[in-house]
């Protein structure tokens, strides 16, 4: 699932078949694909939103 993610976020236009293959090989059902897609999506969405907009990170959260 972690392989999937990074590969979704680092080299979208690399994504294959094989790659869902994998995931339902591991168990995970189309659902299960499904929500690790959106979430993996929205997290890039949301991310570059804020990368574009300079949002900074709030005070309280500590870096890293």
């Amino acid at each position: 699932m972690i392989g999937y993610a990074v590969k979704l976020t680092c080299s979208p236009g690399e994504m294959e078949q094989a790659d869902v293959a994998a995931l339902r090989a591991a168990g995970f059902s189309d659902r299960d694909v499904l929500d690790i897609t959106e979430v993996t999506a929205y997290y890039a969405y949301a991310n570059r939103i804020a990368d574009g907009l300079g949002i900074t990170i709030e005070e309280w959260i500590p870096e890293g």
